[in-house]
């Protein structure tokens, strides 16, 4: 096996690790509960505390939704798990990467709704993301059969909601939020709007872009929490000071973990590009050294090209830190001393962003 094809393997395994980390994040009650409270109507009221509180636990990643059966576990502060398979006849399989029912009080009995989280690391995978919505939230409802309702008792159906953290979402659209729902359009008016009969799906779009400004509470808090350029400490410190979020030590050790294999991604995805760098060098070197002298041409190329390179990604790794940050608000003072970096360097940041 060549040197090239293991740095790719590695690669590939250090981000399905960083992937399956930020389901384990995403899993707990706390980060469930802020989704919730700002996509899901129903919860816009609820304390934080109340929404966690009203959230049942499933079983996660290793039991399929099968139509006449339904098993739940409960853990005090996670859902514990990666993912949920919904495997019914003649549909197939699909994977969930966070799977839950939440019960909203009523006046006489409990409504349960079931809610599907889903992180994607691109905004564009190469199909329409609220299509594969579309399909996840017709599983869903096709799930219950057997469980919530049997025969004809189609009422007894529970709303499914389907939520969509797409990372990574273009400059244009930025940081966005939308919410696409059954509504009822009368072309002869005349019957009656009976909503609770057809308020059943809901799908969440939620665009994140930690490069551009964000006034939501929820985009700003998801920027932070899975921030790639971001150290684990000062996403932390965000989190508590700006969000008020206090997480408990086990969440705080996920969220370091992490960190930790991104940087390992990242810095794998580096040490590929210097690779691929040092091969683009040495044939230019060569071509060059050829006219103007092989040993030459290649040192002060290599050279050059190595000391620029690292110079210029070790800066644009600080702006984009020092500009995420002040971007959450955080004053230059505290971006100095958080990341030791001098005072002039973060004004130089935040001017030539500006221009």
């Amino acid at each position: 096996m060549n040197e090239e094809l293991r740095r790719d393997i590695r690669q590939a395994e250090a981000r399905s690790q960083y992937d399956t980390q930020c389901k384990r994040v995403l899993a707990h009650k706390i980060i469930l509960a802020w989704i919730v409270r700002h996509t899901i109507s129903e919860f816009s009221s609820f304390s934080l505390e109340e929404i966690q509180n009203c959230i049942e636990n499933p079983e996660i990643s290793t039991v399929e939704i099968e139509p006449d059966i339904h098993r739940g576990r409960k853990q005090a502060e996670k859902i514990s798990g990666l993912t949920t398979e919904s495997s019914l006849p003649g549909e197939g399989r699909i994977t969930y990467d966070v799977y839950f029912s939440l019960y909203l009080p009523g006046e006489i009995e409990y409504r349960r709704i079931y809610v599907n989280v889903e992180a994607q690391k691109k905004y564009n995978p190469g199909y329409q993301i609220l299509s594969r919505g579309v399909y996840y939230t017709s599983r869903m409802i096709s799930s219950q059969r057997g469980t919530e309702f049997s025969d004809s008792d189609y009422d007894s159906l529970k709303k499914v909601c389907s939520i969509w953290l797409c990372l990574n979402a273009p400059a244009e659209i930025g940081n966005a939020i939308s919410e696409y729902s059954l509504t009822k359009h009368d072309i002869l008016p005349g019957i009656p709007d009976i909503r609770s009969a057809y308020d059943k799906i809901s799908i969440v779009l939620v665009a994140l872009n930690e490069k551009k400004d964000s006034f939501n509470e929820l985009t700003g808090m998801l920027n932070v929490l899975f921030s790639m350029t971001m150290p684990a400490e000062t996403k932390l410190t965000i989190l508590d000071r700006r969000y008020h979020m206090d997480l408990a030590p086990d969440l705080k050790e996920e969220v370091n973990v992490m960190c930790n294999l991104g940087d390992l991604a990242i810095d794998l995805g580096y040490e590929r590009g210097i690779q691929h760098g040092l091969k683009q060098g040495l044939e230019q070197g060569l071509e060059q050294g050829l006219e103007k002298g092989l040993e030459q041409g290649l040192e002060q190329g290599l050279e050059q090209g190595l000391e620029k390179g690292i110079r210029q990604g070790v800066q644009s790794g600080q702006d984009e830190l020092i500009l995420s940050m002040l971007r959450n608000h955080i004053s230059p003072e505290d971006i100095s001393h958080m990341t030791s970096l001098p005072l002039e360097r973060i004004h130089r940041a935040a001017g030539s962003a500006a221009k």
